[in-house]
């Protein structure tokens, strides 16, 4: 009986042996090298890890902020476009925050700034119009286009994908990647108002991250604060030229530095 149930055992064990090495040339017929399988601890709920998004766009393809998103810059010639971009942007030393405060820019959120600024003056404040462009499964109040109640939301500065809904609106943050505070103190309290209202609603200037990531940056520069996700520093610093040029607001030496750095500088 022991040989007979030896066997048996043996058998079984065959057959386990078997199944799994079919698995994997199955895997492998379908191209799926990489596998990705539950981890332990493995974040989950609102906010969980995911891979670049879709959605997103660069920032060397959005010189206006109206795209989504903020996508990861990685091929070499993308990268060397990115420095002579940075290259671009003027220097000085951080001013005194004298003076500074948030209503010098406006009232957040304004649908009225003066200048060249997208999505201005059509009925939705920019706060909405930010979360209309990020979001993914974008729901609105009811009787409303504007007023977003629930979305999605790849998060670009953590990698991950936060499901918001208004009842837990600091969740989701409207970051300034130039800081206002910063820009303050880097020139802007000589500007009139409505160029301080312009740059704080310009959709280039904002991004919809996680509100705690942004909690954290403050009104740091890139020399002090830089994304979590490493794979969007380059963006980031991209975006933070763009804004610069845009609007003739320099940054500092140890600023522009560290964005060269982030591509490959």
């Amino acid at each position: 009986m022991r040989d007979t149930r030896h066997v048996r055992h043996m058998s079984v064990a065959r057959r386990v042996l078997a199944g799994a090495a079919l698995l994997g040339l199955s895997l492998l017929a379908t191209g799926c090298k990489d596998v990705d399988l539950p981890a332990h601890n493995a974040p989950s709920g609102s906010a969980v890890p995911t891979s670049q998004d879709g959605h997103a766009v660069s920032p060397l393809d959005n010189p206006d902020g109206t795209k989504p998103g903020l996508a990861a810059i990685t091929s070499a010639g993308d990268k060397a476009k990115a420095r002579a971009l940075i290259q671009k942007v003027t220097t000085k030393g951080r001013g005194p925050k004298t003076g500074y405060a948030r209503d010098e820019f406006g009232y957040a959120w304004m649908d009225s700034a003066p200048g060249d600024v997208p999505f201005a003056h059509n009925g939705c404040d920019s706060r909405n119009d930010l979360l209309k462009r990020d979001g993914q499964k974008v729901k609105f109040r009811s009787g409303s286009d504007c007023v977003v109640v629930s979305m999605s939301l790849h998060d670009p500065y953590t990698g991950r994908t936060i499901d918001w809904t208004k009842s837990k609106a600091t969740q989701v943050q409207i970051d300034h990647v130039m800081p206002l505070s910063y820009d303050w103190q880097m020139g802007a309290s000589r500007w009139s108002k409505g160029k301080r209202e312009d740059i704080a609603n310009d959709p280039l200037n904002l991004i919809p991250v996680d509100g705690p990531t942004n909690g954290a940056k403050s009104d740091s520069g890139p020399a002090t604060w830089l994304p979590p996700n490493k794979q969007i520093r380059c963006s980031y610093s991209v975006r933070v030229a763009q804004v610069s040029l845009k609007y003739d607001l320099p940054v500092t030496a140890a600023d522009k530095e560290t964005m060269l750095k982030q591509c490959g500088g």
